[in-house]
């Protein structure tokens, strides 16, 4: 059977916690355990001076970035989500801009390549992610909150980010840097994947 679809919401306390449907059957069955997930990051970029032109060769000056305020943390983030069951990473990153962002995007190409510490979400369950970062350029859409993951949607000047985690930060800065590489980010040492 199918297992994409609309996520459920779980209430912790005050803490919202949207879960895939094929993340809550494996919950069934082992519980809080640890979880080895893929993830997908989409950094959406346009130019400050004509959103509709190409960021190829785009001084970090002139972008800015769609972010989003978390409803689980309270924390800025760039549009981020879990990869369904048979779904590529890059369709991951389309689908969860226009969920969460309400924006068409286009994927333009992978710029990193992390594995994240692991977490213990609110509701206890404990997780670490394979994360696949994408560089992404605005389509359409005036970027508005589609679902209850986020709390706003907002454009930032990529010079001048809200205050994030640092390794959400890098993600962005990554994207930005528009080289032909994808990095590969092992522990605490960055390399290209050339290399």
């Amino acid at each position: 059977r199918c297992l994409r679809g609309t996520r459920r919401t779980v209430t912790v306390g005050k803490d919202v916690m949207p879960i895939p449907p094929f993340v809550v059957e494996l919950r069934e069955k082992i519980g809080h355990a640890p979880l080895w997930l893929p993830g997908s990051s989409a950094i959406v970029l346009r130019r400050m001076d004509a959103p509709n032109a190409s960021i190829d060769g785009a001084a970090p000056e002139a972008l800015e970035v769609l972010l989003v305020l978390r409803s689980d943390n309270g924390n800025w983030a760039p549009i981020t989500g879990i990869v369904d069951p048979g779904e590529h990473p890059a369709e991951a990153a389309r689908r969860e801009a226009m969920e969460e962002a309400q924006v068409e995007i286009k994927v333009e190409r992978l710029t990193l390549l992390s594995v994240t510490e692991q977490v213990t979400h609110v509701n206890g369950d404990q997780a670490q992610y394979l994360d696949l970062t994408f560089r992404c350029r605005w389509l359409s859409g005036e970027g508005a909150v589609g679902d209850d993951e986020s709390t706003r949607v907002e454009w930032y000047p990529v010079t001048d980010l809200p205050p994030m985690r640092e390794d959400l930060a890098y993600r962005i800065r990554s994207a930005v840097a528009g080289g032909p590489e994808c990095e590969l980010l092992e522990g605490r040492q960055i390399r290209t994947a050339s290399a």
